[in-house]
């Protein structure tokens, strides 16, 4: 069978606009031999995220963006994500939007969820996500650093002034004035250490003596704790008690006049008789010294003993006060 020229030229024609229709979809990146799953995810602002932004899943290029509308009812951007992948991408699946680098415009990647075994059909749309990325991170930290760089300049600012308007000729002078003292004190007391250094260099034999005999006390009062220790004391204090309940005893018994003790401390007859007794007892020694001859009276002749005869009152008042 022949090929007529028409048939030919027809052939040619629909090869031609078939290559045309490939070549303008492989320059869109699409390729028309490839099967493609189309997903969408809505965002509030897509800056920085252009058309053929690749997609990833854990790094590696899945896809990329499609195309983005905008959402006439809520305002938001729908992103068409096209994605050339055999992994199981379940409907609670994620798209986060982020920055990849510094320099690079933005990017989406899909957060699988791999709990979730349903998996997502072609043209549905996934929960969108944000992630800072480094340029917005650094913002965010940078941003209350410069706030209070900002306070902090204020205050040295102020510093600054206040510093000024004291440190004038004359408060320059009396800083100076401070400093001069203060090295004098320092050579003072550098020179007043140099000495005490000295006089402990030479009184070290001393202090060491005094250190060892403060070394030998606590020995010796360490020995008399261990003696306490080993003495009896409670026993001690409960005798001592019982010798001091004794005595409140007795002195209980002196105050209340039973006994002999009591009755001469307490009996005011006694006490009198006693008295007078006593006094008595003084008068007559004090006639027997006087006039012995009235009591001892020896005759060698058989001479009559002369009677008693009492000393008046007064020689009797007398010899009393004598």
């Amino acid at each position: 069978m022949k090929l007529t020229r028409e048939i030919k030229t027809a052939i040619l024609v629909i090869a031609s606009i078939l290559l045309f229709i490939w070549g303008y979809s492989f320059l869109k990146g699409k390729d028309l031999f490839t099967n493609y799953k189309t997903l969408y995810v809505e965002y509030d602002n897509v800056e920085d995220l252009s058309a053929s932004a690749p997609v990833t899943l854990n790094g590696l290029i899945i896809g990329k963006v499609n195309k983005m509308t905008i959402n006439e009812t809520t305002g938001k951007l729908l992103v068409e994500l096209q994605l050339k992948t055999d992994f199981p991408i379940s409907k609670t699946s994620q798209a986060a939007l982020y920055s990849p680098s510094l320099i690079g415009g933005k990017q989406i990647k899909i957060v699988p969820n791999l709990a979730d075994k349903e998996l997502a059909e072609d043209g549905q749309t996934l929960t969108s996500t944000v992630e800072l990325g480094l340029t917005e991170s650094l913002g965010g930290k940078i941003e209350p650093i410069q706030q209070k760089l900002e306070k902090m300049l204020v205050s040295i600012d102020v510093l600054v002034s206040g510093l000024n308007n004291v440190l004038d000729k004359k408060g320059q002078e009396d800083i100076k004035k401070t400093l001069a003292e203060l090295s004098q004190t320092m050579e003072q007391f550098h020179r007043a250490s140099g000495t005490l250094n000295s006089i402990l260099d030479t009184n070290k034999g001393q202090i060491n003596g005094v250190v060892t005999n403060f070394n030998k006390m606590s020995n010796n009062f360490s020995k008399i704790s261990d003696s306490l220790n080993k003495a009896d004391l409670g026993k001690t204090v409960r005798n001592l008690n019982q010798t001091l309940a004794k005595l409140d005893g007795i002195m209980s018994n002196l105050n209340s006049g039973k006994g002999t003790a009591g009755k001469l401390l307490n009996d005011d007859a006694l006490y009198n008789n006693l008295a007078k007794t006593s006094k008595e007892l003084e008068l007559l020694l004090q006639d027997v010294r006087l006039y012995p001859t009235r009591y001892v009276n020896v005759s060698l002749f058989g001479k009559k003993n002369k009677p008693y005869v009492a000393p008046p009152a007064e020689d009797a008042n007398s010899n009393s006060k004598k």
